[in-house]
């Protein structure tokens, strides 16, 4: 299957406007796993569960299929990048303590990926992949406008992958001993110029603006100045996740 490069044009505004994974589902990781030595952090874009898992484990190989998303990664001393694509990674049979993907297994050719992590997984290793799927903004009128904008202004130019995202990775096939875990929420305060620079980054608004030449955030912007005045005010953000997390057999 050929790479579906959604991402890399955007990689300057995904470093920037992306939202960040809590610290608890990386300790929660870390413990499920027997051995700290090596964590495999594949379409790792611009290293933000990389550099989060750099901090639990001895070294860290991020990988990613876009050149540009690795170039706005930040270097660390104990992380490894590589342009890669998933379902090829690279690496040493029999090495890795954990892999994760974080939003992006939807992207992947599933049964030669699920075979690569059989490959790299030690014994008893671990595997790892969440998503998050539409975002809920403090204040009734206002989540309206965003939940509108998801829906229906950028809604029809989503790729067909968007449903797994949104049915939490369930329908999706994961030949490993799953393990039950806690739920964990991304949260944010953010202005309304970050949350729209966010809005920016989605393939979907990417799509709509190659389509009709214009920005529908800019629009979205003006319906929500009446209902957020203060633009340098802050309102919280919240995402759900799913994760889902299973043991090599």
């Amino acid at each position: 299957m050929a790479f579906k490069d959604h991402f890399s044009r955007l990689a300057d505004q995904y470093s920037a406007f992306r939202p960040v994974y809590p610290p608890a589902i990386f300790d929660y990781l870390a413990q499920v796993c027997g051995e700290r030595q090596i964590a495999w952090d594949c379409a790792c874009g611009n290293g933000q569960a990389t550099l989060a898992l750099a901090e639990r484990f001895e070294a860290v190989i991020g990988t990613d299929a876009s050149p540009q998303q690795l170039a706005a990664a930040p270097a660390r001393a104990n992380v490894t990048y590589k342009v890669a694509r998933a379902e090829e990674s690279g690496i040493e049979s029999n090495c890795v303590d954990l892999v994760t993907v974080a939003q992006a297994l939807h992207w992947f050719d599933l049964d030669p990926f699920y075979g690569e992590v059989q490959r790299v997984l030690r014994p008893s290793g671990v595997l790892a992949v969440w998503t998050y799927g539409p975002l809920q903004v403090e204040g009734d009128g206002i989540d309206a406008l965003f939940q509108e904008f998801y829906r229906d202004i950028v809604g029809p130019y989503w790729p067909p992958e968007r449903r797994f995202v949104e049915a939490g990775y369930r329908g999706l096939a994961f030949p490993f001993a799953e393990i039950s875990s806690p739920p964990f929420n991304m949260e944010e305060r953010w202005e309304r110029a970050h949350l729209l620079g966010y809005l920016r980054t989605w393939s979907a608004t990417a799509r709509y603006v190659d389509d009709k030449g214009v920005d529908p955030v800019a629009a979205l912007e003006e319906r929500l100045r009446p209902l957020w005045v203060d633009a340098n005010s802050t309102r919280q953000v919240t995402w759900p996740l799913a994760l889902r997390v299973g043991r090599k057999r």
